[in-house]
């Protein structure tokens, strides 16, 4: 199951590759209909938090498992204890009674070691995957942004220059036009 900033990703690289067009005499740059993409940002931004509380929620589940091993540690031992206490109740078999409760509470002890452990590799396992996941989609929401962002800067680098030569031209033909008429004024007076 895709989460929704995936989607929203995918229909950022779709409009990209289906609906927008390259610029004239370009197989690189493309035209971008800024509102739409705007739209589209916009629902990741709102739409990223989301997803981070919910990869929260499942390494918080962490301390949860842990607190259950725990738990059952704790009775598993408890109940060791109790079975001690019987078995001591009596001389002759308080021998006997020590060595089964040691026994039972290293076995008590391993096991609940063993779901610890495997709580905590299962924990951390999801946390990484979490935080590689959303690493991901951030390096996702980076590209995209950067691409966008060089191709307004060429654009707009485009239009500036598109304007300073037709400022060139035009004061050229300023010049032009005060010397022909200042070349004009010299032959009427001779």
């Amino acid at each position: 199951m895709s989460s929704r900033i995936e989607q929203i990703i995918e229909e950022i690289e779709e409009y990209i590759d289906r609906d927008c067009k390259f610029q004239p005499l370009s197989t690189t740059k493309i035209i971008v209909n800024k509102e739409h993409l705007d739209e589209l940002l916009r629902e990741l931004r709102m739409k990223t938090p989301d997803e981070i509380k919910r990869y929260q929620k499942i390494i918080s589940n962490r301390d949860a498992i842990l607190a259950d091993a725990q738990a059952k540690a704790d009775a598993m031992l408890e109940e060791a204890q109790l079975q001690t206490n019987e078995l001591v109740s009596e001389h002759e078999i308080m021998q006997q009674a020590y060595a089964q409760a040691n026994e039972i509470v290293t076995q008590a002890t391993a096991q609940a070691q063993e779901i610890v452990d495997s709580a905590t590799m299962d924990a951390n396992e999801i946390r990484i995957g979490a935080v590689q996941y959303t690493d991901d989609l951030l390096a996702n929401v980076e590209s995209i942004i950067g691409h966008t962002l060089d191709s307004y800067t060429t654009k707009y680098d485009g239009l500036v220059n598109s304007l300073q030569e037709s400022y060139d031209v035009v004061r050229a033909n300023r010049e032009e036009l005060n010397m022909t008429d200042s070349g004009a004024d010299e032959y009427t007076e001779g």
